[in-house]
């Protein structure tokens, strides 16, 4: 029924309003919890369900909004360990999904192209989408390279190349070694998600192994098909029986998850050496016991939520925020059916490892020991109601939910009650779950960094370092600088750098120098070429271009002056960018004075002795036997916030008689750029009018 107001008793009603507020507001005590509104009544579509003779078990999720239509299989099996073949399951899921015995691979790429429809594989999974015209030929597609993959020698071996390149380029990498060590130590090899891949397991692999290994776990005995979209359960049941009707049961096969290794006794570092870290990868983590069905779970979430979870969390706010060390800290808690694990860290500059190290320490110990405020509840409370609620706008979603209730055995209500429970979660309860789950007590700090620009301050908190290599097996601490020999100077390694590139005869008859290079952006779904030109005495330009859009970058140079043009936005060099480039030169180890310039240590890059050398601002590092520079490392101040790029050398080889590095790496913060040289040319192709 409407109702009518006049003007006059609007405004009295406002004013009534606005009075009451006012009182209101004078009797709130803040110091209580604010009580929290209803939740949103949930109501979910229960799926429709069937099982095939093989124990296929399928999930149907009928929406018509749009003529799509989504396939997901996702076998259930109990982890494994892969032992003295680690890697054959991911071979495996590489392989798939690449032809059936019927149909070649390039036949069915093709023709899943032209469907315009996405197929993906993995070892214990499956995943194929497209319009629902084409329903029935992509699920058949989907089943035949499920039930009749086309294994072959040629595949193999492209896969196993891969898998070795990728784990040569995983070397260096900080981010993999530390995920690498995390787990080794904190579940143990011996247990499944703790074991790891090597060159030496790939290598024991043959494709016998991965036909057996499909054989053994890639069969529908514990296997759920969920089936999303424009689609009627009737004909779905009819095509699925049709497609996967005939996939052989597998023999049962019975085997046990071995026990994780045990949280350590004490709070201690575990750090891993890598000289060519940029910065310093820290994550504290210790093993949990939680499971979705656990009762304490919403209150869980709501906890990490508050810790680190989000951008205006305790970590965030402290190591990003007030003090500028990160990009980005969290936290995050895993539920399993097995093991899982709390983890909390960052990635932060070198010289403040030891202070983030600290202050997380200090987050953590806050949640658990002072009571957090309402306003803070409050909004991780919001924020995962909102999600919740926006998530159902998806069909995946409710088959995910559908899905999560059969594999963790969760109550059928488990996600119509789900807000409710958010919403009881009470100051107490993260309180008490904050001090039953993040143990840092019991924690780990796995630091992966630079040992020679952090362990020195990582020893003075007090608090025990263990030193472990980059495969987690325990070290003695290693040697983070050797003895210079006498006679050897600063200058004495300039000489000995100029003299192996050339000469500096033959470097000062050097006028031009013109590069040419392929370009990688790490992140990036385009592969730019570079072009750089250099002239005497300090002339430079660099512009980047992509076939079909042009110059998308561009810097130049002209020995006064400079500019910066990008996305069509020209702007002037910033000052401390101009001074250092009016300090330059083509070659500019021949510009260095002996006083602007120390001899720092000997270190170890990559295995190679190398000296460190002091620049002004930038530490240079030469390699002890044969001259070369094989990295530089400069610091710079980017508003409130520091950034190190970093530039790493490597392949030279000779120009005219001048050997010049024909790929180089650099690293800014959280990017990286990767040159690869095409072409150089010597006192050619280069003319002043290029760097105005």
């Amino acid at each position: 029924m409407k109702r009518y107001y006049n003007m006059k008793t609007k405004i009295s009603v406002l004013l009534v309003m606005f009075l009451m507020s006012i009182g209101v507001s004078a009797q709130i005590d803040r110091s209580k919890q604010p009580k929290p509104g209803p939740a949103p009544k949930i109501t979910l579509k229960t799926p429709a369900e069937f099982e095939l003779n093989n124990g296929l078990k399928v999930l149907v999720v009928e929406n018509k909004k749009l003529p799509r239509v989504s396939y997901s299989l996702t076998i259930d099996n109990i982890p494994m360990l892969e032992g003295d073949k680690a890697g054959v399951s991911s071979l495996l899921g590489a392989m798939l999904g690449n032809g059936t015995t019927s149909i070649s691979k390039d036949d069915f790429n093709e023709e899943i192209d032209f469907l315009g429809a996405n197929l993906g594989f993995g070892s214990s999974s499956a995943f194929a989408s497209g319009l629902s015209k084409y329903s029935e030929r992509i699920l058949e597609l989907m089943a035949d390279a499920a039930i009749n993959p086309l294994l072959t020698e040629e595949e193999f071996q492209k896969e196993l190349d891969k898998a070795i390149e990728g784990l040569k380029t995983e070397k260096k990498s900080v981010e993999a070694v530390a995920a690498r060590v995390r787990r080794a130590l904190s579940y143990g090899t011996h247990h499944p998600y703790g074991e790891f891949v090597t060159e030496e397991t790939l290598n024991s692999v043959k494709l016998d192994n991965v036909n057996a290994f499909y054989q053994k776990y890639f069969n529908p005995n514990n296997a759920y098909l969920v089936v999303i979209g424009d689609v009627d359960f009737k004909t779905v049941k009819k095509q699925v029986k049709k497609y996967f009707g005939e996939w052989d049961k597998g023999a049962e096969v019975n085997y046990g998850v071995p026990d994780a290794n045990p949280n350590v006794q004490y709070t201690q570092i575990n750090f891993v050496d890598m000289p060519n870290a940029v910065q310093s990868n820290i994550s504290l983590t210790n093993n949990v016991q939680l499971k979705m069905s656990d009762p304490d779970y919403h209150a869980v979430l709501i906890a990490n939520k508050i810790l680190g979870g989000g951008f205006n969390s305790y970590l965030n706010m402290n190591l990003r925020e007030e003090n500028g060390w990160t990009y980005g800290a969290r936290s995050s808690i895993g539920t399993d059916k097995y093991i899982a694990q709390f983890r909390a860290g960052a990635a932060v500059r070198n010289m403040v490892t030891d202070s983030a190290v600290v202050e997380t320490l200090k987050e953590i110990n806050r949640i658990k020991t002072e009571p957090v405020e309402a306003s803070a509840l409050a909004n991780a409370k919001a924020k995962y109601v909102g999600d919740f609620v926006l998530a159902l706008e998806r069909p995946q979603t409710l088959a995910r939910y559908a899905l999560n209730i059969k594999i963790n055995e969760l109550p059928s209500d488990f996600y119509e009650t789900y807000l409710e429970k958010i919403n009881a979660v009470s100051i107490d309860d993260v309180q008490r779950v904050a001090n039953k789950y993040f143990k840092a007590e019991n924690a780990r700090f796995i630091v992966v960094g630079k040992g020679s620009d952090v362990v020195e301050s990582l020893e003075k908190t007090g608090i025990p370092v263990k030193y472990f290599d980059p495969y987690g097996n325990e070290v003695d601490k290693p040697e983070f600088s050797k003895p210079i020999p006498a006679g050897v100077t600063a200058r004495t390694v300039i000489d000995k750098y100029i003299d192996a590139i050339g000469g500096k005869d033959n470097l000062t008859s050097v006028n031009s120098i013109h590069t040419s290079a392929n370009v990688t952006i790490e992140g990036a779904p385009f592969k730019p070429t570079a072009e750089m030109k250099n002239m005497a005495p300090n002339k430079m330009s660099i512009s980047m271009n992509i076939e079909g859009m042009g110059t998308i970058m561009k810097q130049a140079f002209n020995g006064e002056t400079g500019y910066i043009e990008q996305q069509g936005m020209k702007q002037p060099m910033p000052e401390q960018m101009l001074d250092k480039l009016k300090k330059g030169s083509l070659f500019e180890e021949l510009g260095f004075t002996d006083d602007a310039m120390s001899l720092e240590a000997i270190t170890t890059i990559d295995g190679k002795d190398v000296y460190k050398v002091k620049v002004d601002n930038e530490y240079r590092f030469y390699d002890v036997e044969n001259g070369y520079l094989l990295r530089t490392e400069e610091t710079t101040k980017m508003g409130e916030q520091e950034m190190t790029s970093v530039v790493v050398y490597d392949k030279y080889s000779p120009v005219d008689g001048i050997s010049f590095p024909y790929h180089f790496t650099q690293k800014s913060g959280p990017q990286t750029i990767i040159f690869n040289v095409t072409n150089i040319k010597l006192n050619e192709g280069v003319s002043a009018e290029d760097f105005n």
